[in-house]
């Protein structure tokens, strides 16, 4: 099969005192992202998407938060790790689909440095990576601000060799 689709999906709960972290990017908020790296939703859930499509495993299986080594990294540090590994094994990303859903803050002003930020990372143009957001309408835990999750698509083809 030279096409994979995976899906990935990520939550932290939302504390004071720790930074708001967003596909690489610091976003201003009273609020962070609790978690034992940066707690970057999105970045974890695009890993778990890349890491689904090949059926190798999830990040707590590289990235364990048992593992001090780990405590506060950086998730695009991370995520090139990840990108490494599919393309060792002969694969390269077509596309990504995401939507962060969070009530607070407004994150449409910073959609554009977070694809901007994780595309370069990832080495392929920014139409590559869509980053939508939304709120859950002020229902469940994060529709009354306690955390943020996202949802993450990628489709993977078999790099041919020419």
């Amino acid at each position: 099969m030279n096409i994979r689709i995976g899906n990935g999906y990520d939550i932290h709960q939302l504390v004071a005192g720790r930074p708001l972290i967003l596909g690489g990017v610091t976003i201003p908020h009273e609020l962070g992202l609790l978690g034992h790296s940066d707690a970057d939703v999105l970045t974890h859930a695009m890993m778990d998407a890349m890491l689904g499509a090949l059926n190798l495993g999830d990040i707590g299986h590289y990235f364990p938060p048992s593992d001090p080594k780990w405590k506060g990294a950086d998730s695009l540090l991370l995520l090139e790790q990840v990108n490494h590994l599919i393309t060792e094994k002969g694969w390269k990303i077509g596309n990504f689909d995401s939507v962060i859903i969070a009530q607070r803050p407004k994150l449409k002003p910073h959609l554009k440095a977070m694809n901007d930020r994780l595309s370069q990372v990832l080495h392929i143009d920014p139409d590559q990576v869509s980053i939508k957001a939304t709120t859950n309408e002020e229902l469940d835990a994060i529709g009354q601000e306690k955390g943020i999750a996202v949802y993450s698509v990628v489709i993977l083809f078999k790099n041919e060799k020419d």
